[in-house]
C-alpha cells in the first residue's frame, strides 16, 4: 500500500556550509499527528512558519519553504538504491525531507498531480529537489551536488491544497493526474541537464503556470 513511512521534523544545527549558519536539513521523525498548512509566499516568514509542518523549521528562507516548496517528499525505495551506490545506511530524514514514503512514485508522479493522504490532506507536485551547499555538508559525500543532480532521484516538493494533518501509516492515493504527463523526473533533468528541452513545455496543456513562469524566465535571461 501506497504510505507515510516516517514525517519528519527539523531538529536545527549549525552548518559549515559556505553562507550558511543555522540548518533546518537535520529532520528526525516523529510518530504523532503533525498538522499541514500552506506557510505563505516563499522568502517572506520567520523559520519556524516558512515550512508546511508545524513544528519545523526553515532557516534559508530564501532558497527554501513557502508555499510551493511547503512539503518534501523521498521515497524508501530512492534511499536504499542510494544504500547500494554508497555503501552506507541512509535513514529516513537524512535529505530533509517531511515525508519519508513507501510504494509512492514520487520521481514518476506528473507536475500538478494531486496527492491525498490520510483522510483530509491534499498535496500537489510542484517540482523535484535542486541539491544545494548543505545538502552537500550534510551528506559529506565527494561532489554530491553534482552526483545527485545526476542520478536524477531528487524527490518531490509539494504545494498544500487542503490542510490536513498527517501521521506516520497515512495512505497515500493519486486523485488527480494531470494529462500532459511530464513527469518530476523528466523536469528536473531537462532542468538541470537539458535545457533545450523546455521551450517544449510552454506549448502542453496542463503544465502548471508556476512551472510555466520559471521556463520563461530562465530563457529570458539565456536570451
Amino acid at each position: 500500500m501506497s504510505r507515510i513511512l516516517q514525517v519528519n521534523i527539523a531538529v536545527p544545527e549549525d552548518s559549515n556550509a559556505k553562507n550558511v549558519g543555522r540548518t533546518g536539513i537535520n529532520k528526525q521523525p516523529v510518530t504523532h499527528p503533525v498538522a499541514v498548512r500552506a506557510p505563505g509566499p516563499k522568502g517572506t516568514l520567520p523559520p519556524e512558519q516558512a515550512s508546511g509542518l508545524a513544528g519545523d523549521q526553515i532557516f534559508d528562507i530564501k532558497n527554501h519553504g513557502g508555499d510551493d516548496q511547503a512539503v518534501y517528499a523521498y521515497a524508501r525505495e530512492d534511499y536504499d538504491w542510494w544504500e547500494k551506490e554508497l555503501g552506507r545506511e541512509l535513514p529516513g530524514g537524512l535529505f530533509g525531507e517531511n515525508l519519508t514514503t513507501v510504494d509512492v512514485e514520487v520521481g514518476g508522479a506528473v507536475l500538478g498531480e494531486k496527492w491525498r493522504v490520510g483522510e483530509t490532506l491534499v498535496l500537489e507536485t510542484t517540482f523535484g529537489r535542486i541539491p544545494c551547499a548543505t545538502f552537500q555538508w550534510k551528506m559529506q559525500e565527494p561532489r554530491w551536488v553534482k552526483r545527485f543532480a545526476a542520478e536524477n532521484r531528487p524527490g518531490a516538493y509539494l504545494r498544500v491544497v487542503t490542510p490536513g494533518d498527517v501521521q506516520v501509516g497515512d495512505s497515500v492515493t493519486v486523485v488527480e493526474r494531470p494529462e500532459h504527463g511530464v513527469t518530476i523526473a523528466e523536469s528536473f533533468r531537462a532542468w538541470m541537464h537539458e535545457p533545450e528541452l523546455l521551450p517544449e513545455y510552454l506549448g502542453r496543456d496542463g503544465v502548471p503556470e508556476r512551472f510555466k513562469a520559471e521556463i520563461r524566465r530562465r530563457l529570458g535571461r539565456a536570451g
